[in-house]
């Protein structure tokens, strides 16, 4: 199983890159960053962009995979965005992960002033933002007209260095988002549902898992032609609280099939309050085990 670390952008650059670093030192398999204009709880607070954060963090590893946790139509144009993603990922040499989801209610789809759109409206973008970006970033001079994107004979050279382009994370918890990371994703990435109790929350899991499958199969694919991802702190309990929760989360996962948990970089305060010694002692007791199958 790999384990990935989600690092917030919220600290200037001198406190922010020790992080990155020992992401990679510690063993993470991969490290990413939430891509918003401002986030929840912590849009009142420090907020940095997440393609310059990973561009940085790119040129300061070597090895780990980075990543967008993930990416939505709330505030991109697929053709920029298509510019930026094979210009990080050139920076990367290949290393990126491109998490794409349809994107909330909050601040990032308020801030612009644009109509409120419906549930069914941002899975219609969504689904646009998806097919629009898997044309741009393998084809160069590429067209797409839908309700949401247009683009006219876009160019995209020199490419994605990873062919046919860079691999995609789909967030998906519904039936329609999960035949999109059925159809267009490398990954498939879940945070179940708000749940009261741990208890809830996994059997919420396994039923996407399963829900999941069907996708796969109605696509035409087998269940292990997709990595599976699991956002460990979508749970009601912060997953590096003690290194039993997160051996207990990591197992749990494994059960369930996935090969990919993320976890976060514990705050002083909430959300993900924690302690870095609890993250210290995951890496040094936990992570050697699950990158062993143990």
């Amino acid at each position: 199983m790999r384990v990935g670390i989600v690092i917030l952008p919220e600290d200037r650059w001198w406190a922010a890159e020790p992080k990155w670093r020992a992401a990679e030192e510690y063993g993470f398999d991969h490290a990413w960053t939430y891509d918003h204009l401002g986030w929840r709880s912590l849009v009142d607070g420090p907020w940095f962009s997440a393609v310059p954060t990973l561009t940085a963090a790119a040129t300061v590893t070597s090895k780990i995979r980075l990543g967008t946790f993930v990416a939505s139509p709330n505030f991109r144009h697929p053709v920029p965005f298509t510019r930026e993603l094979i210009t990080l990922e050139d920076i990367a040499d290949g290393r990126l992960i491109l998490g794409l989801g349809a994107g909330g209610l909050g601040y990032d789809a308020q801030v612009l002033g644009g109509p409120e759109l419906t549930t069914r409206q941002r899975t219609d973008r969504f689904a646009e933002f998806v097919a629009a970006l898997d044309g741009l970033l393998s084809t160069d001079g590429f067209d797409f007209e839908g309700e949401y994107f247009r683009a006219r004979g876009a160019r995209n050279l020199p490419g994605s260095v990873q062919r046919p382009r860079v691999p995609f994370l789909i967030a998906a918890n519904g039936p329609r988002t999960m035949r999109l990371a059925a159809r267009y994703g490398g990954g498939w990435v879940t945070n179940g549902r708000p749940s009261e109790s741990q208890d809830e929350w996994w059997a919420a899991v396994a039923e996407m898992c399963a829900r999941f499958d069907e996708a796969l199969e109605e696509a035409g694919r087998s269940p292990e032609s997709a990595h599976r991802y699991l956002s460990l702190d979508a749970a009601p309990v912060f997953s590096l609280t003690s290194v039993d929760a997160f051996a207990d989360a990591a197992g749990r996962a494994r059960e369930l099939g996935f090969t990919d948990i993320v976890t976060h970089w514990p705050r002083s305060g909430g959300p993900y309050a924690g302690r870095e010694t609890v993250l210290e002692q995951v890496v040094t007791d936990v992570l050697p085990m699950l990158a062993k199958g143990a």
